[in-house]
């Protein structure tokens, strides 16, 4: 029961952040306009995303263009296309294959061994969708802080941290929470063996001390000697070995 409950409750995490991440992927605001210096026009926002740029006017309006050509971006934000696609991909077929192992459904039937191997391996595919979201995430952001840092550059070419940023943060916080319960939960289980003993609460017993049985004493029995036994057979027998009061035929023509 306990772990049908951590079952769902991964479920859940792991659907936030597939959401979460999804969110992230498709937002534009992964660099925002620093208003520093003497970049003081801030009725115009710009931002830029992984799939296009945006121009906000007093927040009112928002125009976006999306890239001509994927090689004129940066290599952070080449890299997050791929691996923010890999870490929805990860987390929906995670989700998917977790259904199909949750004791709550009957998909697999009843093998438990099997529920668990599915388990472990949708967790692990959702850990595997947390490391690709959070890589190109924490890429991104020390790029960003390493540009808004540099002297070389003026300020209207410093970018800030944007809100898909965060949200991708999150997501991944969420998703490795979700996997961890799948492959704790199954982890602890297959410990446990694979053979379950159902016990009765209300069944009374005692527990016995162990007891020294005595020692018993060999006794010697009295050997007997065999006694023959006649041997019985069809064929009449001419060898007699006792003596009888009557005489037989062959000593009666013996006489004669």
């Amino acid at each position: 029961m306990a772990n049908s409950a951590l079952e769902i409750v991964g479920l859940l995490l792991t659907l936030i952040g597939l959401i979460g991440a999804a969110a992230s992927t498709g937002m534009p605001m992964w660099r925002v306009t620093a208003f520093i210096g003497e970049n003081i026009i801030v009725f115009e926002t710009r931002y830029e995303g992984l799939w296009m740029n945006c121009f906000r006017q007093a927040n009112i309006r928002m125009q976006c263009k999306v890239y001509d050509s994927l090689l004129a971006l940066s290599p952070d934000l080449q890299a997050a296309r791929g691996l923010m696609c890999c870490a929805v991909a990860l987390a929906g077929l995670g989700i998917l294959i977790s259904l199909l192992g949750m004791q709550c459904t009957s998909c697999i039937g009843n093998n438990d061994r099997a529920k668990r191997l599915v388990l472990l391996i949708a967790g692990s595919m959702i850990i595997l969708a947390c490391l690709c979201c959070v890589i190109p995430v924490s890429w991104t952001g020390h790029v960003i802080i390493r540009d808004f840092y540099n002297p070389l550059l003026i300020d209207a070419q410093r970018r800030e941290l944007g809100e898909a940023l965060y949200i991708g943060w999150v997501a991944s916080a969420f998703l490795l929470a979700g996997g961890c319960m799948f492959m704790c939960c199954n982890l602890q289980s297959e410990d446990k063996g694979s053979e379950r003993y159902v016990y009765s609460r209300t069944s009374d017993y005692m527990a016995y001390p162990p007891q020294q049985l005595p020692r018993q004493q060999l006794v010697m029995l009295p050997q007997t000697q065999p006694q023959f036994q006649p041997v019985l057979s069809r064929q009449p027998s001419t060898n007699y070995s006792y003596q009888s009061r009557h005489p037989s035929v062959r000593s009666g023509v013996a006489y004669l």
